[in-house]
């Protein structure tokens, strides 16, 4: 059986195996403690006031630190100066720069700015640069949203911080806003009187601010009432789909018509 000999250079190069292999248990061991020490770091911040998003965030540049550690300490088990590596980063870093790709700069910046002032928050609902989904984390350098469907949607963090966001969780209570038609020919004030007795006996519907119901449009084929129904944020699909439901129910078992678009045509005989 042939034996190794950890101590022969590799041809062409100034390393040996062994430090080749102690390179890629310092690689593997290093990768390692990382993982436990973000995991430990994640457990003991929550337990302080920290929000999340903050929390994460820090994570998130603690483990990019303790990465890069862990690589320079494997380069400086083969043998390399890591004097010599970090100065050539260096170098890499400022021609980027240099040549005016200053967008890795402004994506981190506006990653601290949201962390720090939190327009947006971990498990929030959003809708920002015309994407909508709830936050994921906000990253070193993106922000990850989940869509409804299970889509991962990752925007730079300058789009971010530089767009109008829409935070739909932020307030503990939301108004649900429903449309409904009746014809010209049916009773608006017996209508009305249907919807809100409607939205009354709705057990997620709070009292206070209290439901109310609207003629909001005159339109070509009817009268458009818009039914307001207050609720806690996280009731809010479930009062809109089930109001959406029992309107059309109710309305039907009332006799309330509700018309579909028509055109009267008018023929004129020459």
């Amino acid at each position: 059986m042939a034996i190794i000999d950890l101590g022969k250079v590799i041809p062409h190069t100034n390393i040996t195996i062994m430090q080749v292999l102690t390179a890629v248990i310092i690689l593997v061991i290093g990768w390692m403690a990382a993982r436990i020490i973000i995991a430990v770091f994640r457990k003991e911040v929550r337990k302080t006031k920290l929000p999340e998003l903050v929390m994460e965030f820090i994570a998130r540049v603690l483990g990019a630190l303790l990465y890069v550690v862990v690589i320079l300490l494997a380069v400086s088990a083969l043998g390399i100066s890591v004097s010599s590596v970090t100065l050539g980063l260096s170098a890499v870093i400022g021609l980027i720069l240099g040549f005016g790709l200053q967008d890795t700069m402004t994506n981190l910046f506006a990653g601290i700015w949201l962390a720090a002032f939190r327009p947006i928050d971990k498990d929030e609902v959003v809708t920002t640069n015309g994407m909508t989904g709830k936050v994921n984390a906000v990253g070193i350098m993106s922000t990850e949203l989940l869509t409804p469907d299970n889509q991962f949607i990752t925007i730079p963090n300058k789009l971010v911080w530089g767009s109008v966001t829409v935070n739909y969780s932020r307030m503990p209570t939301r108004r649900v806003d429903l449309a409904a038609g009746i014809s010209y020919a049916s009773d608006v004030d017996r209508a009305i009187q249907i919807a809100l007795d409607l939205m009354k006996k709705h057990l997620l519907v709070l009292k206070d601010p209290a439901p109310a119901v609207v003629v909001s449009e005159l339109a070509d084929s009817s009268v458009n009432l818009q039914l307001r129904a207050w609720t806690k944020t996280e009731d809010y699909w479930t009062v809109n789909f089930d109001l959406t439901k029992e309107i059309l129910e109710t309305f039907r078992r009332e006799g309330i018509e509700i018309p579909f678009p028509q055109m009267a045509v008018h023929l004129k005989r020459e």
